[in-house]
């Protein structure tokens, strides 16, 4: 057996039902579940601005330059 016995478990759940009523009970555990659905929603709602935020912003018609251009342009520069 556990540390409780079937008896132990059913004396907490009368003392449940006397403090909280039975009304109270599935509301309560409404209430749990829509605010575990909200902190999930909460947690998409994070990530997906992470990616939006985490990807380099592109401007339109720009060139990139590589390395040899880069290079080149430096040559130039201490050449003069």
């Amino acid at each position: 057996m556990g540390a409780f016995s079937i008896w132990h478990w059913l004396i907490v759940l009368v003392i449940v039902l006397l403090l909280f009523g039975r009304d109270r009970i599935p509301k309560l555990a409404g209430d749990l579940a829509k605010g575990i659905k909200e902190f999930k929603s909460g947690m998409k709602d994070e990530e997906a601005s992470k990616t939006v935020e985490d990807t380099p912003p592109t401007i339109e018609g720009s060139t990139t330059t590589t390395t040899a251009d880069n290079s080149a342009t430096k040559d130039q520069t201490v050449s003069r």
